[in-house]
């Protein structure tokens, strides 16, 4: 009964026109929103008045929250979503907006069952208790550049998608079980590649904090394949082709197509 009245107040908001100053936010801080089709434009535009109803957003360090704030995050963790039977990251609670980069405590093991307490610099984060903080700052400059590779909330968001069944594994829900053999298998070549040409210092595509772990590797290959389609696909077509798999979508074509008429 509670799922029937969620979906039912889900269609509600994604039927909803979304407020014109929210649309002019999308339009100004989300360039590759011009490059959809008229139909995914819509689609995301639902998913954004789902997502803001839903999450419960805090400033943090001094930062007053704005509907900026709010709509460009929502944005883009909604491009992850376009196309996918999506429950808008379930075990979200809370988005934490810092003005920019803030510091959080650290626990680093330095072997004999000794570990260092203290604490480090960071952008932004994913906790399996239902929180993605994230730096303002570095969410503009990541939205400022869609072919630098980087990508601040994309990057935290993947790390929400590859949670919801509650290890930060590298390996998210995927459609079918028979899938996993495969994304295991390409996915774990592409990881041992990357370690292996971060230790050796050669120039890689993807960014090699994605050799920290599956986990960071899923996350940094979904910055790359929705910012740097082309050369991803070039020079790890499978890794390309598995994402897009996952993700429904094809960064490629609406990187080249023509904008359409906005809604």
């Amino acid at each position: 009964m509670f799922g029937f009245f969620k979906r039912r107040r889900r269609d509600r908001l994604r039927s909803t026109p979304l407020p014109t100053s929210w649309l002019a936010i999308i339009d100004k801080n989300l360039p590759m929103f011009e490059r959809l089709t008229e139909a995914d434009r819509r689609e995301l535009q639902g998913h954004v008045q789902v997502f803001l109803a839903e999450k419960y957003f805090e400033g943090c360090g001094g930062l007053s929250l704005t509907d900026e704030i709010k709509v460009t995050i929502a944005a883009q963790a909604c491009m992850l979503l376009l196309h996918r039977d999506t429950d808008y990251y379930p075990r979200l609670i809370t988005i934490l907006v810092y003005p920019s980069a803030y510091f959080a405590s650290a626990i680093e093991p330095i072997g004999g069952g000794v570990v260092l307490h203290g604490e480090e610099v960071r952008l932004g984060e994913a906790w399996k208790s239902g929180v993605v903080v994230l730096s303002w700052d570095d969410v503009r400059s990541g939205v400022r550049d869609i072919h630098d590779g980087h990508n601040l909330v994309l990057h935290e968001f993947a790390h929400q998608l590859d949670m919801e069944d509650g290890a930060a594994d590298g390996t998210p829900l995927l459609d079918q079980s028979s899938r996993h053999m495969t994304w295991a298998r390409v996915l774990g070549r592409e990881y041992d590649r990357l370690r292996r040409d971060s230790v050796l210092g050669r120039s890689t595509v993807l960014d090699k904090y994605g050799a920290t772990d599956p986990a960071e590797f899923f996350a940094v290959a979904t910055e790359c394949f929705f910012e740097n389609p082309a050369p991803l696909r070039r020079k790890h077509p499978e890794l390309y082709e598995e994402l897009k798999s996952f993700y429904r979508q094809d960064p490629l074509e609406f990187s080249t197509m023509d904008p359409g008429p906005r809604s």
